[in-house]
């Protein structure tokens, strides 16, 4: 699992159409690769769902723009977005990877510990988030 359990997480808050899609992409997946869909099923499982009328704007949601500060005090700005659409170069980060399974459903001004893909811990606060534009 690479959402680290040893501490309290913060609540998480989806709309149902975007969890339903999530739940299928994080299954199909981890059926494929065993682990690989496990931290994102790990964070849907404890998700509020909402409908999508209902979701605050301040929510991670999938194509939104989040700015957070990591432990070491780094800031960074992605995109979440589906798999096929990732680029780290553009910032467009997959929902799949682990800091994307942390980030999804957080609201601004929350923090969560995640365990990196080389092993070490480290926790991120969101500092805002941008929706995109309709």
């Amino acid at each position: 699992m690479n959402i680290s359990s040893n501490t309290a997480r913060p609540a998480i808050v989806l709309a149902d159409a975007e969890h339903e899609i999530l739940m299928s992409l994080a299954s199909e997946a981890d059926e494929r690769l065993p682990g690989v869909g496990e931290a994102l099923l790990s964070e849907l499982d404890r998700a509020e769902v909402v409908a999508e009328d209902d979701l605050p704007d301040d929510v991670v949601r999938m194509g939104s723009t989040v700015s957070f500060r990591s432990d070491d005090g780094q800031e960074r700005e992605v995109t979440i977005v589906y798999p096929a659409k990732a680029d780290i170069a553009e910032g467009k980060i997959s929902v799949m990877t682990p800091i994307g399974a942390a980030l999804i459903g957080l609201k601004q001004g929350s923090s969560m510990n995640w365990t990196a893909r080389d092993g070490r811990e480290q926790r991120l606060t969101v500092l805002s988030v941008r929706q995109p534009s309709a």
